[in-house]
């Protein structure tokens, strides 16, 4: 059974940065697609990035291209979401998920538990 645990979240000022950790266990790490989904209250939960097992290609969500940045480290069992230039609509608690595909949230088979993102104005 895989398990992914994020770190990283927290309370931040607009145009601050923070960087998410997702660390798996239990599987095979360095052959799975990760992704990164966000929820805000009251919302369905959206994509926000991807990379792929093979060759760590990139995709994101139109919202967040050019200041957030996906990517893994296969030695430690991590994925990571660089956030830069944050904005009060990032605001939601964001997850990571594992061995899947695309931007559809049912997809994917594992998912951690979360971690709060709030962003004040």
């Amino acid at each position: 059974q895989v398990q992914l645990v994020e770190s990283g979240g927290g309370l931040v000022q607009a145009g601050a940065s923070l960087r998410l950790s997702c660390a798996a266990s239990g599987g095979t790490f360095n052959r799975y697609n990760m992704a990164w989904f966000r929820q805000a209250p009251g919302k369905e939960r959206k994509f926000v990035a991807f990379i792929n097992w093979s060759d760590s290609m990139t995709t994101y969500a139109d919202s967040v291209t050019g200041r957030f940045t996906i990517s893994r480290d296969n030695a430690k069992n991590t994925v990571y979401l660089q956030m830069n230039s944050l904005t009060p609509e990032d605001t939601a608690v964001y997850f990571c998920a594992a061995k899947g595909a695309g931007v559809r949230s049912s997809a994917y088979d594992y998912w951690g538990q979360g971690t709060q993102v709030t962003v004040s104005s």
